[in-house]
């Protein structure tokens, strides 16, 4: 049986330090498509020099937008998207070429092994972290949600064994730049929904977060790294809710 042709996808942005590690983990693939979005720091010809195809956005349009343009690029029967941040390794990669092969599913969900802040996190939400990646390129598109986007998929999906690496968070400025703005934009589609904000109810969702996470979702066990990922998630949640007031008068004015 011959084997079917596999288009990796990836969105970047200045990410040297990542994409060597990233292109690595899937030569494998038969083709890989990175749409850029000016770049400064060499990222695009770091992906050419590993055999991937560049298309220059001079735009953002956001994540789920930006993505989909990637997959209207790729050329392979099946589409494996990924970030520059994480990896195949080599036992995903053989199980992804057997799925491919059987063609038994429509789509594939990767359980996510994440690091935070140097530690490979076990508990608070963070394992097994199911996202959908792998999928037939005709049966997939994302949804134009502008961060924390989504592969969706007409038909059957299933999970896949092996994990993948997320590197996730690697330092604490990289948390506090990505919580903002996850905070900003999920403020924004809050508002845009017509949910309820506010500061009052932006605490008690954020203590509730806390709660869920480090004590519910056994955070605690993961030790110091346990602790400042529930701190931080409950404080991007309080944010979410607390600045639609913010966005309210900015839309208003």
């Amino acid at each position: 049986m011959q084997q079917p042709t596999l288009s990796a996808i990836l969105i970047t942005k200045n990410e040297a330090e990542n994409l060597p590690d990233c292109l690595r983990s899937i030569a494998f693939c038969s083709e890989i498509v990175v749409v850029d979005s000016n770049s400064t720091d060499g990222t695009p010809q770091i992906v050419r020099e590993a055999g991937g195809r560049v298309i220059e956005s001079a735009d953002w349009p956001g994540f789920g937008l930006q993505k989909q343009s990637a997959l209207d690029a790729a050329t392979g029967e099946w589409v494996l998207s990924i970030d520059a941040d994480e990896r195949i390794l080599p036992e995903l990669a053989e199980e992804i070429l057997c799925v491919i092969r059987e063609g038994k599913a429509a789509g594939f969900r990767i359980k996510r092994r994440s690091q935070f802040l140097g530690k490979w996190m076990r508990y608070g939400g963070w394992y097994p972290d199911y996202v959908v990646r792998l999928a037939k390129r005709h049966a997939a598109k994302f949804d134009i949600s502008p961060v924390h986007e989504k592969l969706l998929v007409e038909g059957t999906i299933a999970d896949l064994e092996h994990p993948m690496l997320h590197f996730s968070y690697r330092d604490l400025s990289d948390v506090l730049k990505k919580q903002s703005l996850y905070a900003l934009v999920g403020a924004e589609r809050n508002y845009v929904a017509g949910k309820s904000g506010g500061i009052l109810i932006g605490w008690f969702r954020a203590v509730w977060t806390f709660v869920r996470l480090y004590i519910l979702h056994l955070g605690f066990l993961d030790g110091r790294q346990g602790f400042l990922s529930a701190v931080a998630k409950a404080q991007e949640t309080f944010w979410r809710y607390a600045g639609m007031e913010w966005v309210e008068r900015r839309v208003k004015q």
